[in-house]
């Protein structure tokens, strides 16, 4: 048996592993070529994201969509002078033929307004008794347009088509009052006393 060594054992040291270099890491960043002196350096922008919807078509139902071609708006000049005079002449027969209320107000503004032009008043309050007149023309005209509106988009019985058109007849209303009120105002003191005084003596 042989005899052993009492020199005391050494470790042995490790061996550092070198890792084959890749391709990436190898190869060389290209180096871009200095610009020149005074030569102006070309900055890009940065690229700023676009909203989502800049692209995106506009509904028919977006209030910044573009309204479609209305061939009825073509007009100009003395032309679309005439055609609205031929539809305002049509809005008229067709308010006397369809609604009664307007008849009723249109007889009774044919018994007024010669009354109101042959009164002797001053120019304001005879303007006033006259407009009062067709003031109440004007509003029933208003009620129609709206009344056929809302008959237009449906015939079936609901609460805001009832709410409509209870606010149209009540706007009449208060054009009826405002035509009685100013009539009473400018008469009854220009022809009140002497026509009691007449009562009087009779």
């Amino acid at each position: 048996m042989p005899p052993r060594s009492s020199s005391p054992s050494v470790a042995p040291r490790p061996v550092a592993v070198t890792k084959p270099a890749t391709a990436s890491s190898s190869a060389a960043a290209p180096v871009a070529d200095a610009p020149h002196a005074g030569a102006p350096r070309h900055v890009e922008p940065p690229n700023r994201p676009e909203p989502p919807d800049v692209h995106e078509p506009l509904g028919p139902d977006d209030p910044l969509a573009p309204l479609p071609f209305n061939p009825y708006k073509g007009n100009r000049g003395v032309t679309r002078a005439w055609h609205a005079l031929k539809n305002s002449i049509a809005g008229f027969r067709t308010a006397i033929h369809e609604e009664s209320a307007f008849r009723q107000e249109l007889t009774l503004a044919a018994i007024l307004l010669p009354i109101g032009v042959v009164v002797p008043v001053d120019p304001v309050e005879r303007v006033l008794l006259l407009g009062s007149v067709l003031l109440v023309l004007i509003v029933e005209l208003l009620n129609s347009s709206v009344e056929a509106a809302i008959d237009r988009i449906s015939l079936e019985r609901h609460e805001l088509s009832r709410r409509a058109k209870d606010f149209g007849s009540a706007a009449v209303m208060i054009a009826l009052f405002v035509c009685v009120m100013t009539w009473l105002l400018i008469l009854v003191p220009a022809f009140g006393p002497p026509l009691m005084h007449w009562l009087r003596s009779r």
